[in-house]
């Protein structure tokens, strides 16, 4: 327990839970979502902002493999040794971005609170999220949970 914990009583002990909780709506369901510490959300963008390169290389794999019929082709592509390029854009840095984003939704969902007993989402994964929500209701989820563990401007400023 912290000095503030203690400092607020036993009161405040029994809804610390609740102040770390917000709720939102989405398609007729409401969700809860646990509010992380500062070094909770840290720690998810650090995930976020340096994913595992092993990943990388295989979502690249899977982007490029494709591509490689026409490597001795003129079909505009740019093929390197370590990349290739569509109309200047790296599919290595694509292949990043993707990785990136999986890592996000993922991150951000595992915040839900399930309503079942007992549940978790701490073993997660994107496959999981994939195969229950398409990207659009995934966007949104992730849309809606970072307007919820995010203070607004108007919190911010205090009006």
């Amino acid at each position: 327990m912290t000095r503030l914990t203690d400092a607020f009583g036993e009161k405040y002990k029994e809804n610390k839970n609740k102040l770390f909780t917000r709720k939102f709506d989405l398609g007729g369901h409401t969700f809860k979502v646990r509010i992380p510490y500062v070094h909770e959300s840290d720690e998810i963008y650090k995930r976020i902002n340096e994913p595992d390169a092993t990943r990388i290389e295989d979502a690249y794999k899977q982007i490029t493999e494709p591509l490689m019929a026409f490597k001795d082709t003129d079909a505009g592509f740019v093929f390197t040794d370590d990349d290739v390029q569509i109309e200047g854009r790296s599919m290595r840095e694509a292949a990043k971005q993707k990785i990136q984003v999986e890592i996000k939704i993922t991150e951000f969902i595992k915040l839900l609170v399930p309503e079942q007993d007992g549940a978790s989402l701490d073993d997660l994964t994107y496959q999981e999220i994939e195969a229950e929500f398409p990207m659009a209701v995934q966007m949104q989820l992730v849309e809606k949970i970072t307007e919820a563990i995010s203070p607004t401007y108007k919190e911010t400023k205090g009006n």
